[in-house]
């Protein structure tokens, strides 16, 4: 079968793939900080664990009701993830100095204008973001790379992410096409970003732990964010390449040829 598929398109294919089964953060900001991100864990409030769920909800939250909304429907232009990366570090910068108490504020800053860096590089692989099903694609992203407290060894790849996303994202594209009013559509959204949200806290505990460790300060709460956009801006060119290859052949073909790829 991948010897009849356009070379071109199986290439893309295996870049995609690169990026989206890599090492996760937690690897990432470990190789960056030096330490292993354990002793960071050790070092976070007690109550983190009871607060992290609620954090990493009104993240996505604020970010979905400011961040695709007020950008034009362009599809194709190329992305500016160099300007997003800066504004994540200037936001982390802040957040570095005022420590780990200051997390609740800079999140939903940093996940806004990651948000629409995501956007931007769906907009780029031809998406059209004012459609809902674009726009959940893009809050889809923050549900990648990193495992569910829920997941077994089967449950965390690619695929099998959007599998578990899958009826969530249905039931909110199908209840909001039918609704004119935020307001009406909110529970399904909200049921949505609750299962988006338990992926996504993961990812920013293992955040939380890389700035709890002495010493990282400013600059550090700079870079780390710097990290943390990078990680998912290799998510979403990983997932809107292989949305756009599905487009193009099918979600059935690109899924199996995706599997074959070592």
């Amino acid at each position: 079968m991948a010897t009849e598929f356009p070379p071109n398109d199986l290439k893309e294919l295996q870049f995609a793939k690169s990026l989206l089964e890599n090492p996760g953060i937690a690897a990432k900001l470990t190789n960056l900080i030096g330490t292993p991100i354990e002793k960071g864990f050790g070092l976070l409030p007690k109550n983190w664990k009871a607060k992290i769920g609620t954090i990493a909800e009104t993240a996505l939250t604020q970010a979905s009701n400011a961040a695709i909304f007020t950008m034009k429907d362009l599809p194709g232009e190329s992305s500016s993830n160099f300007l997003h990366k800066l504004g994540v570090a200037v936001s982390g910068g802040v957040g570095g100095f005022f420590g780990i108490s200051a997390l609740a504020v800079e999140l939903p800053i940093s996940t806004t204008i990651m948000l629409r860096s995501i956007a931007d590089i769906a907009r780029s692989e031809g998406e059209s973001i004012s459609q809902t099903e674009v726009k959940l694609a893009c809050l889809e992203v923050f549900a990648l790379g990193g495992k569910s407290t829920s997941d077994d060894g089967t449950e965390s790849g690619y695929y099998a992410v959007r599998a578990a996303l899958a009826k969530s994202v249905k039931e909110a594209v199908e209840h909001m096409a039918t609704r004119t009013a935020a307001e009406e559509a909110a529970p399904v959204l909200v049921r949505f970003i609750v299962k988006v949200a338990e992926r996504f806290s993961i990812q920013i505990t293992e955040k939380a732990a890389a700035q709890a460790v002495p010493a990282i300060g400013a600059a550090g709460g700079a870079i780390i964010n710097t990290i943390f956009m990078d990680h998912f801006q290799d998510m979403a060119k990983g997932h809107f390449i292989i949305r756009r290859l599905e487009r193009k052949h099918s979600k059935e073909l690109i899924q199996q040829l995706y599997d074959e790829i070592t």
